[in-house]
């Protein structure tokens, strides 16, 4: 009851947030507090705003970061969508595996079923898809492969062998081609980074702290829509 009191309060002060950010708006200055992308990218939203999330996975920051994403997306104007790009930048951490197990999940309908999970299964204790010793937190030997996330996902209803051949498929493969493609044209060198209509990236760093972020986003919407 407390819990879901809290998470009631704390979408209500997200969206105060965003209520107020105008108020807050020359605070925000280019160059510190967001970064314009050069030359802009297209959205994939149609007419409506597009908020990106890149992120991985096999990401501890991300992972921690996870629960200002949800109050984000619970907080965006109706007008917006919230698009998750996997980045894929240190094979180290297994990331290319995860932008992977991304796609093949998307294509075959069980996305909503297994993003918020995967942060689960690799960074809990008890997770099937860890990329570190939950004691020691060194690195595992050998990573989590495509084959392991295909049977962790079985509870979700896929079939392995139906998700490690669309694994494998020319088309998961163009996916991630774009994904790597589309890191390099944002600009984006560390995770979680937010690209805000294909224009604006920021972090929570550059933001000022995980409390601006949400101001800031409706900022760069508002900006973006007034230069329409």
């Amino acid at each position: 009851m407390l819990k879901g009191l809290f998470q009631t309060a704390s979408a209500l002060l997200l969206g105060a947030a965003f209520a107020t950010a105008a108020h807050a708006a020359d605070t925000f200055e280019a160059g510190t507090h967001y970064f314009a992308v050069e030359p802009p990218q297209p959205t994939s939203t149609g007419d409506k705003a597009e908020v990106v999330e890149v992120f991985s996975y096999a990401c501890p920051a991300c992972n921690m970061f996870q629960a200002t994403m949800q109050k984000l997306k619970a907080a965006l104007p109706a007008n917006t969508e919230l698009v998750y790009l996997p980045a894929s930048f240190r094979p180290d951490e297994d990331w290319p595996v995860f932008q992977r197990a991304f796609y093949t999940a998307q294509a075959l309908g069980v996305l909503d079923k297994t993003h918020d999970a995967t942060f689960d299964l690799v960074w809990k204790d008890e997770g099937t898809l860890r990329i570190s010793d939950a004691k020691t937190h060194k690195p595992v030997s050998p990573m989590p492969t495509i084959e392991d996330v295909a049977k962790a996902y079985a509870k979700f209803g896929v079939k392995a062998d139906e998700f490690t051949a669309t694994a494998g498929s020319f088309a998961i493969n163009t996916k991630m081609k774009r994904a790597d493609a589309l890191l390099k044209a944002y600009g984006v060198d560390s995770t979680p980074t937010l690209v805000v209509n294909g224009k604006y990236r920021l972090t929570a760093v550059s933001a000022g702290g995980i409390d601006k972020i949400a101001p800031l986003v409706k900022f760069l919407i508002e900006k973006d829509a007034g230069a329409k």
